[in-house]
C-alpha cells in the first residue's frame, strides 16, 4: 500500500536508513518494444542501474534504486541496443518518479521559485535550489486551448508606464488562452489572423486593440466593457462635482484664502484675452500656464465654479456635532475642555486636539457638515437603495441647492440603467446624449464625445451580454503573480504561469 505507485517493479529491499527510506527493485522480464523500429524483443545485452527520488514517506525522502536493463533490438540497421523504460513509473532522462514529478508541478505552480522550494523541503521533497523549481514548472505542459467564439483582451503592465502585454481569454469560460509581449496593434491583429474562428471580441477603449480586429476580423462584434464605461463616467461626474462645488456647498464659508484669488484672478486673465480674441495656444504662452489650465478656465463660465470646496474628512467628532451646535447656542462661552467632558459621556473616543481644530475650523456652526467633492461623488454613483437615510438626505439637499448638480444626478441613474442590456438600450443612449448636450455639463460634454468616438462597440455593451470581466479578474491574478516574481524572472515564466491559472 505505501509503495503502490511501484507496482510495475518487482521491489526486492526496504530499508530503512534513519534520514532516508532506500528502496531496491528491478524491471519484471518479458519483452520490450524498440523505440525506434518498435520491434519487440527479450535479448538482454546488459543491466543498469537507475536512481530515483519517490515521494515521502513518514516525512523522510524515498530513493528509489532499480536495476533496468538493456536489450538487443532484433532489426537489421536500427540501433543496437536499448533501455528499457516503464511509462508512468520510470521516464526517460528524469531523476523522479512520476507522480512525485506531478506533486512537485503542483507546488511549483503556485509558488514558483523560492517558495516552492522551501515548501518542498518542508515536505521532505528535496529540490536543489530554485532554480531547480522553476526549471519543474517550465516543464509543466500548457493546457491545449481552443479558439473561443468570444474573445476577451486587456493589457496589463509588465513594467508600469514603460511596458505593457496583452492577455486573452475565453470570455464565456474565462479560460486563458494566450498571453502577448506587447499591445501593439500588429501583434494581436497577427494573433487572430493565426487563430481564425473569433466572432466577438470583448475589450476596453484601447484604439489599438479596436484597429486590429477591424483588419484582421472586419466581420467580428467588437463590445465595449461596461466597467470603463462607468469609470469614465465617474471621472466625468468627479471632475463636474469639483467644478461646481461653491454651488451645491452653500452651508461653507465663503473662500477667501490665497489659492482663491489666485484663481479668480487667472480666471478673469483668461477671459479678457479671450474677449480681445487670443487663441487658446497664445493665452497659454502670455500667461505662462499650461494649455490644458487654459482650457479648463476657458470652458468655466463663473470664477466661483473653480473655487474648491474645503476637503474635510469624516471624523470622531461628527456623531456629536448636533450636541456641540447645541450648547454652544445655550452658552457661546462654553470651553473646549467642557465640551470633551460631555461629549466623552455620549462615547467620544478621540483627543481634546481633534475636538479643538473641528471647532475653530467651523464645522460645528455650518448648517451641515462639510463634505469633500469626491465623497459627494461617491455619493452620487452609489445605487439609492445602498445608501444609508443620512446620506440620501444629504445627497437630496446638496443637489437641489445647484441646478447642474440635480441634472448630473439624473443622468447618473438614467446612463447606470443603460449598463443593463437590453435592446433599444442604443436608441436611449442617443436621447441621453442629447439631454446632456443640452445642459450646462462640460466635463460631461468630454465623456459623450468619447463614446461617440467608439460608438458602436458602446451599443454592442449596451445590447449584448458580453463583457470583458474576467479578464480584469485575470489581470488581478496576474498583479499577484508579479509580486511572487518581481524582477527575478521573463516574460516566459510569467507566461507560463498565467496559462497554468
Amino acid at each position: 500500500m505505501v509503495f503502490s505507485g511501484l507496482s510495475p517493479l518487482v521491489i526486492d529491499e526496504v530499508t530503512d536508513e534513519g534520514e532516508r527510506i532506500l528502496v531496491r527493485a528491478r524491471t519484471p522480464g518479458g519483452t520490450a518494444a524498440c523505440p525506434g523500429c518498435e520491434a519487440v524483443t527479450g535479448r538482454v545485452h546488459g543491466y543498469h542501474q537507475r536512481t530515483l527520488a519517490d515521494v515521502p514517506v513518514d516525512a523522510r525522502p524515498v530513493v528509489v534504486r532499480v536495476r533496468v536493463r538493456r536489450l538487443v533490438c532484433p532489426t537489421q540497421g536500427c540501433r543496437r541496443t536499448f533501455r528499457e523504460q516503464l511509462p508512468g513509473v520510470l521516464e526517460r532522462y528524469q531523476r523522479r518518479t512520476s507522480r512525485l514529478i506531478s506533486q512537485v508541478a503542483a507546488v511549483v505552480r503556485h509558488l514558483a521559485g523560492r517558495g516552492g522550494a522551501r515548501l518542498l523541503s518542508v515536505l521532505a521533497m528535496v529540490v536543489m535550489s530554485r532554480h531547480t523549481a522553476l526549471r519543474a514548472l517550465l516543464r509543466v505542459p500548457l493546457p491545449e486551448r481552443r479558439v473561443p467564439r468570444v474573445l476577451g483582451v486587456d493589457d496589463f503592465a509588465l513594467c508600469r508606464r514603460r511596458r505593457y502585454a496583452t492577455v486573452l481569454i475565453d470570455a464565456v469560460t474565462r479560460e486563458r488562452i494566450d498571453v502577448l509581449p506587447d499591445r501593439k496593434a500588429a501583434t494581436l491583429e497577427t494573433w487572430l489572423r493565426e487563430h481564425p474562428g473569433v466572432e466577438v471580441v470583448c475589450r476596453d477603449s484601447s484604439g489599438a486593440y479596436a484597429e486590429a480586429v477591424r483588419r484582421a476580423l472586419p466581420e467580428a462584434l467588437q463590445v465595449a466593457d461596461r466597467w470603463h464605461l462607468w469609470h469614465n463616467l465617474a471621472e466625468a461626474v468627479r471632475k463636474e462635482v469639483t467644478a461646481h462645488s461653491t454651488c451645491w456647498a452653500t452651508g461653507l464659508p465663503p473662500q477667501d484664502g490665497k489659492r482663491a484669488v489666485t484663481t479668480r484672478q487667472r480666471w478673469q486673465q483668461v477671459h479678457d484675452l479671450l474677449d480681445k480674441g487670443v487663441g487658446l495656444l497664445e493665452c497659454a504662452r502670455r500667461l505662462n500656464l499650461g494649455l490644458n489650465t487654459v482650457k479648463r478656465y476657458a470652458r468655466i463660465s463663473e470664477p466661483e465654479r473653480l473655487v474648491r470646496a474645503p476637503q474635510y474628512r469624516p471624523t470622531l467628532v461628527d456623531p456629536y456635532r448636533d450636541h456641540l451646535r447645541r450648547r454652544r447656542e445655550q452658552d457661546p462661552a462654553v470651553g473646549a475642555t467642557q465640551l470633551l467632558a460631555e461629549i466623552r459621556e455620549l462615547g467620544y473616543t478621540g483627543s481634546l486636539n481633534l475636538l479643538y481644530r473641528y471647532i475653530t475650523q467651523g464645522r460645528v456652526e455650518a448648517d451641515r457638515p462639510a463634505l469633500s467633492p469626491r465623497r459627494l461623488t461617491r455619493y452620487l454613483l452609489t445605487a439609492p437603495d445602498q445608501l444609508t437615510d443620512h446620506q440620501r438626505t444629504l445627497v437630496d439637499a446638496l443637489t437641489g441647492a445647484c441646478p447642474q448638480m440635480t441634472a448630473l444626478a439624473g443622468f447618473i441613474g438614467s446612463f447606470a440603467a443603460l449598463l443593463t442590456p437590453a435592446a433599444g438600450n442604443d436608441d436611449r443612449l442617443d436621447t441621453w446624449i442629447a439631454e446632456v448636450k443640452a445642459t450646462d455639463l462640460p466635463h460631461l460634454h468630454t465623456f459623450t464625445r468619447g463614446l461617440g468616438l467608439d460608438r458602436d462597440a458602446v451599443n454592442a455593451a449596451l445590447t449584448h451580454p458580453f463583457h470583458n470581466g474576467g479578464t480584469e479578474g485575470v489581470n488581478t491574478k496576474t498583479k499577484l503573480i508579479k509580486r511572487q516574481m518581481y524582477g527575478r524572472a521573463g516574460f516566459a515564466l510569467l507566461r507560463h504561469r498565467i496559462l497554468l491559472g
